[in-house]
């Protein structure tokens, strides 16, 4: 069944008319017609099936006959990661939204290579939030993750809220596999972590000082394993194994 977007005001109504760039899909790619039932996404939480009311040259309206409220992940995890070259970081904040990322904050590194100004800053980050959007109607999900403004390190780590674990991926000879911090989390607390954040730098590698920086306030050093991992590489591998880890039964 066909998924779209709408902004979550929008899905309290029950008539919806689609945004100009969702119509677009509706009716130039999918061709729509009157009748079809669909599902609407507001990244919120609400799964709504609808049904197509009408379909003309300027808009398309739904009719909504359920409503399903779907509850978020048990735990929210958050992807710091530093903007690699080109369009890569297209490619991870898609994957952040398909793997169930809570947040991704993309950072501007000393050892980063894309240099962005105020205007094409802006336009990344519009973006970066239409291909999270287009990731979770692919994938089904009803939340939508939180894409930041590119920020510095030290920027994040004066605005960055607690969590359960901080974790850094890293090629420091401390550096464990992130299962022994979440079994000791466990150990410790009795639970499993609530909030996660994973900081994975650039292609050239975070500098000593971002490190130790990162690492002054909790951050735990991970392995990524033996062989070195591209950045946008080490950010699937962190988003999928920490879901791994943190969706297994107890």
């Amino acid at each position: 069944m066909h998924r779209f977007y709408v902004e979550p005001k929008q899905s309290r109504e029950n008539l919806i008319e689609l945004s100009e760039r969702e119509f677009h899909h509706a009716t130039h790619v999918l061709r729509l017609r009157e009748g079809e039932r669909v599902v609407v996404l507001d990244g919120e939480g609400s799964e709504l099936s609808c049904t197509v009311k009408s379909t003309t040259k300027r808009g398309v309206e739904l009719q909504v006959y359920q409503r399903n409220a779907v509850p978020p992940l048990p735990y929210q995890l958050t992807l710091v990661q530093a903007i690699p070259k080109g369009k890569t970081m297209e490619t991870i904040v898609q994957k952040a939204a398909e793997l169930g990322a809570w947040r991704v904050v993309p950072i501007m590194a000393e050892r980063t290579v894309a240099h962005l100004d105020a205007e094409n800053t802006e336009t990344k980050v519009e973006k970066w939030n239409a291909i999270a959007i287009d990731a979770i109607k692919q994938c089904g999900s009803a939340w939508l993750p939180r894409i930041s403004e590119p920020l510095k390190p030290s920027q994040y780590l004066a605005q960055a809220d607690r969590v359960d674990l901080n974790l850094i991926a890293t090629l420091q000879p401390d550096a464990k596999h992130p299962r022994t911090f979440l079994r000791d989390f466990v150990a410790e607390k009795g639970r499993k972590p609530k909030g996660v954040t994973v900081w994975v730098g650039p292609q050239g590698a975070l500098t000593p000082a971002e490190i130790s920086a990162i690492r002054s306030t909790g951050a735990l050093p991970i392995s990524l394993g033996q062989l070195i991992l591209r950045s946008e590489t080490a950010a699937f591998y962190c988003l999928s194994v920490l879901n791994y880890e943190l969706q297994a039964p107890t």
